[in-house]
């Protein structure tokens, strides 16, 4: 994050008072608050589970998925940093992966592998937390390969039907040693048939406070077929397809083309319209996998009517998947949903909404509980899109700031003081210009983010 450049003769001292005084505020109002329920999160020692976290929900199985996990010891202290997914045959697999320009050894290893498969029969899928395996050349993607192909060779699969995804420090190649040497027991865990979808959720946190998943129950042509998802990030999440990694799998029988449309069109509504810091990773990548175990038909088109229900249900868990990670993001202690409205085109509405979320001042306005409207007003002058100054308006909740872009009439500083306490908030602002609406979720700017991040690699 940069600071705004200070106008002529004012200090930069002075210019960031507003995000001093901000964060002094709420790191008291934290610091007076009631702990959380539960005092440590189980990703990493030292961070307290986040007060908007939400319970892992109870997830039945999904025919034709199994789950191994495992300790490769990625992390000095004691925890599970290793997951296996193993796919019945037939399972298609499509994706989406971060557009940062530096992508990830695994992110560059799934793109190649689909494209060469198209989608067909994927097997397995191979996570790590602990390391990124980011921004590390040849050695890293050697390393990507040797896991895959050991993989392979253990469960008697194509090495180009592995899928990989890692998570951690970024800089750092992947030790793969620690990691094949424990596919014997991960094999043997896989065997087993235990492993739930909250164990695979816990294993691929890093910052998280808390385990992500999601599920749901659609019919295909009178044929029940399950949907269930985990995610994980907290930090250097704005998706752009946080680290941010997801995996989605479905019983259903999906064509590889129609699933790529259906992971990909959805993708725009629900992970890419959450942002906890504006930073987008090396590593973002979201996998949905079709095994077809359900026995419903076969669709090969994303448009077919039978699917109709599918797709409500798959963004559905989408976008619940995309809104814990806002509930988990670093430090956090407000979740703010921004809905522009009146505005040129959707893309402009998104760009405005995502530049009101990720601006330090509004954020740490909300964090100090401060409804500083002159705030949002800046943010969205700056998105550098379309906006009519006469007809601008801005709402917290149902009290309305602004109005025919002046302060309201109806005005009222002690209820938006109220209102501001809550730790669930909305923004609406529009930009009276059009007819275009896009939502972004986001959270609050404390000073725990600050510390997470300070102390991210000790």
């Amino acid at each position: 994050m940069t600071a705004k450049t200070p106008k002529s003769g004012q200090s930069l001292e002075r210019a960031l008072d507003p995000i001093a005084s901000a964060l002094k505020k709420a790191a008291k109002r934290l610091s007076t608050s009631p702990e959380p329920a539960a005092a440590a999160a189980p990703g990493k020692p030292g961070l307290l589970v986040s007060p908007l976290a939400v319970p892992f929900p109870q997830i039945a199985p999904v025919g034709g998925v199994e789950i191994a996990i495992g300790r490769a010891g990625y992390y000095k202290h004691e925890r599970d940093d290793v997951l296996i997914m193993r796919f019945a045959e037939g399972t298609s697999c499509a994706g989406v992966f971060t557009r940062h320009a530096i992508g990830s050894a695994p992110v560059d290893w799934c793109k190649k592998q689909l494209e060469a498969s198209e989608g067909e029969d994927v097997r397995a899928l191979v996570v790590n937390a602990g390391c990124a395996n980011a921004f590390t050349g040849k050695p890293g993607a050697d390393a990507a390969r040797r896991v895959a192909s050991a993989v392979a060779k253990r469960l008697d699969i194509r090495q180009r039907d592995v899928m990989l995804a890692s998570t951690g420090v970024i800089g750092v190649v992947l030790d793969d040693a620690k990691l094949t040497v424990r596919l014997p027991e991960l094999e043997a865990d896989l065997d087993g048939g235990q492993r739930t979808w909250a164990d695979a959720a816990q294993a691929i946190m890093t910052t998280d406070t808390f385990p992500k998943g999601a599920s749901a129950v659609a019919e295909i042509d009178g044929v029940p077929v399950h949907i269930a998802g985990i995610t994980k990030g907290s930090g250097m999440i704005a998706p752009d397809m946080a680290t941010m990694l997801a995996f989605i799998a479905t019983d259903a029988t999906i064509a590889p083309a129609a699933l790529q449309t259906l992971v990909s069109l959805y993708t725009r509504t629900t992970f890419n319209g959450v942002t906890v810091d504006g930073d987008t990773s090396t590593n973002d990548t979201c996998l949905l996998f079709a095994t077809g175990a359900a026995g419903a038909p076969k669709i090969s088109r994303a448009g077919d009517r039978r699917l109709a229900d599918f797709r409500d249900k798959l963004e559905q868990v989408m976008l619940d998947l995309a809104l814990q990670l806002v509930r988990d993001g670093e430090g956090a202690s407000k979740f703010v949903k921004i809905t522009v409205s009146g505005a040129r085109s959707p893309a402009s509405a998104r760009k405005i909404a995502k530049t009101v979320a990720e601006s330090p001042l509004v954020k740490t306005a909300f964090a100090g509980e401060d409804a500083n409207w002159g705030r949002i007003v800046m943010a969205v002058g700056r998105a550098d899109e379309p906006v009519s100054r006469e007809r601008l308006a801005i709402r917290f909740g149902p009290l309305v700031a602004a109005v025919d872009g002046a302060v309201s009439p109806s005005y009222d500083e002690e209820a938006m003081s109220a209102y501001m306490k809550n730790a669930e908030l909305e923004v609406s602002v529009d930009v009276g210009v059009g007819r275009s609406t896009a939502t972004v979720w986001t959270c609050d700017l404390t000073k725990r983010y600050i510390e997470i991040n300070g102390d991210y690699r000790s």
